[in-house]
C-alpha cells in the first residue's frame, strides 16, 4: 500500500560475517506492518550494488538489518555517506553495529562498535527517555531475552540514549555502571537510530519490539 503520504525504505540485509536467522522474520514483520499501515513501502534486498548515489535516492530511510563483517566496499560506503549528508535517515538493528568495523564513519553513524556478547539471557531494559517518540508505550522496565552486546566505546554523550540496562541484573556485561541498549541521533544533517535488541526471531512478534523499531524508523524519516 502507497500512499502520497508514505515513503520509501530500504531494508538492506547483506552479510560478511555472522547471519543472524532473524533477517526473513524482520523483512516479513516490517513489509507486513508497511502494508497494512500505509506509512511506509519497503524493498528488502541484499544486493550492495544497490548502495549507490542514484538508487539510494528512492529512499527515505534504509534499515541495516542485522548487516555484518566487511558488507560494503569504499565506494559503497561513500555513497552511503553521501546520501545521508543530503538528508537521508538510517536506522541500525542488533548486528549493524558488527558491520564494518574498521570504518570510522559507519561506526559514528551507527553509533558503537560490537565487540561482544555473553550467552542469551533474560535481563530487565530500562527506558531512559520515556517521553521520545521512539520509545512511546514502551514498559519503563522492560523484561526482555536477548543477546546483551557490549560495546568498544561507551556512546553516551555523542548519542541520545534512549534505553540502558544495569549489569546487574544479568551475567557477562562488560561496561561498567553505564551500558546504552539503543540511542538516536542528529549527525552531519541527517538522524540515525540504533536499537542492539532483535537477536531472535520471535522478537518481531512482539508488538513493543516491532512498534519500538518502526518509530525509529518514522522517526528517521523526519516524520515523527
Amino acid at each position: 500500500m502507497e500512499s502520497s503520504t508514505s515513503f520509501r525504505i530500504l531494508v538492506f540485509s547483506k552479510t560478511a560475517a555472522y547471519r543472524h536467522e532473524s533477517i526473513p522474520a524482520g523483512i516479513e514483520a516490517l513489509t507486513r506492518y508497511a502494508s497494512t499501515s500505509g506509512s511506509f513501502c519497503v524493498d528488502a534486498s541484499e544486493d550492495a550494488s544497490l548502495i549507490n548515489t542514484s538508487d539510494l535516492k528512492k529512499y527515505t530511510v534504509v534499515v541495516l538489518l542485522q548487516t555484518s563483517g566487511d558488507f560494503l566496499d569504499d565506494s559503497q560506503v561513500a555513497a552511503l555517506k553521501d546520501w545521508t549528508q543530503n538528508g537521508g535517515g538510517l536506522v541500525g538493528i542488533h548486528c549493524a553495529s558488527s558491520g564494518m568495523k574498521s570504518n570510522t564513519w559507519y561506526g559514528g553513524a551507527v553509533g558503537a562498535v560490537f565487540t561482544a556478547h555473553p550467552d542469551p539471557q533474560d535481563g530487565i531494559v530500562k527506558i531512559e527517555d520515556t517521553d521520545h517518540v521512539i520509545t512511546k508505550g514502551l514498559p519503563t522496565k522492560w523484561e526482555w531475552f536477548d543477546e546483551w552486546y557490549n560495546f568498544r566505546s561507551n556512546p553516551r554523550g555523542k548519542v541520545h540514549v534512549l534505553m540502558s540496562i544495569d549489569e546487574a541484573c544479568y551475567k557477562g556485561g562488560a561496561m561498567g555502571d553505564d551500558h546504552p541498549l539503543a540511542w538516536c541521533q542528529e549527525n552531519g544533517g541527517f538522524r540515525s537510530f540504533y536499537t542492539s535488541l532483535g537477536h531472535f526471531s520471535k522478537a518481531w512478534d512482539d508488538d513493543h519490539f516491532l512498534g519500538h523499531v518502526v518509530r525509529g524508523i518514522q522517526w528517521a524519516a523526519r516524520r515523527l
